[in-house]
């Protein structure tokens, strides 16, 4: 058994754009769903989601049925947690929080074995099929792809620095936690949080890596004319809960206006 591409780690690094979709059910079913929905990635949230380890590796699982490829978001930018998931097969990982080139680097080194870097060895994961992948010791650190989220001012001003280092395949902006940082908690399309997010997606390409956001879908095409790469158009929790108070505002409508 050979160890499979990472595909979208190719297409972010040829410039082909990527649509994606947040999950935050915590759920295979949806998981599932969304794999087989047209969506080149699927992220499965475990920062802002009640999701533990057991709960992503079926979720890997159940998007394993469909071409979507799997993204995993950690809690932290945390060496144990990163080598717990990359044990049970994600290969691309958004680390968050990033705020400096010395913190990208040590997220980097915990996807990567000794001497490259510090993620522990175990011969026998699910990454490697229970040790029936034959090549993966040779490869695997050609198909991990390592995305930094940046989240604040301080964040951007470091952008140039956490770019260069070795092994950052994307840079994603996290809109509304930037909006908060500049003053507008609660508002990311504030136009000086927009004018932040145009001005890091000119950055990020001018040193050569890919760049994603999660936007809603109103923004998702304004982003991708800015040349983000990697763009997420919304989450399964948002759209279940929009799309739901949609049907039932159908249905109970005011008296006067039936």
């Amino acid at each position: 058994m050979q160890l499979s591409r990472n595909t979208f780690k190719q297409e972010i690094q040829s410039a082909k754009p990527q649509i994606g979709i947040w999950s935050s059910l915590c759920s295979p079913i949806s998981a599932e769903v969304l794999a087989h929905s047209g969506f080149d990635w699927v992220l499965i949230d475990t920062e802002h989601s009640p999701n533990e380890l057991p709960d992503v590796q079926v979720q890997l699982d159940a998007i394993a049925t469909g071409p979507a490829e799997p993204i995993v978001r950690p809690a932290w930018n945390d060496t144990v947690l990163i080598k717990r998931f990359l044990d049970i097969g994600a290969r691309t990982l958004l680390l968050p929080y990033v705020q400096s080139a010395a913190e990208a680097q040590r997220g980097v080194a915990a996807t990567r074995y000794p001497p490259q870097g510090i993620r522990g060895v175990s011969g026998c994961t699910r990454a490697n099929r229970y040790g029936r992948v034959s090549d993966y010791f040779t490869r695997v650190h050609d198909e991990l792809c390592v995305l930094v989220q940046l989240e604040t001012r301080h964040a951007l001003g470091a952008l140039e620095d956490i770019a260069a280092v070795d092994g950052v395949d994307g840079i994603f902006i996290g809109p509304n936690d930037l909006a908060a940082d500049m003053g507008h908690l609660g508002d990311s399309r504030h136009p000086d949080v927009w004018r932040a997010i145009e001005d890091a997606a000119t950055r990020i390409l001018r040193c050569g890596k890919a760049p994603g956001i999660l936007v809603g879908e109103a923004d998702g095409q304004r982003c991708l004319d800015l040349g983000f790469t990697f763009v997420a158009v919304g989450s399964d929790l948002v759209t279940l809960a929009r799309q739901t108070e949609a049907l039932v505002a159908r249905f109970k409508q005011p008296a006067a206006r039936r």
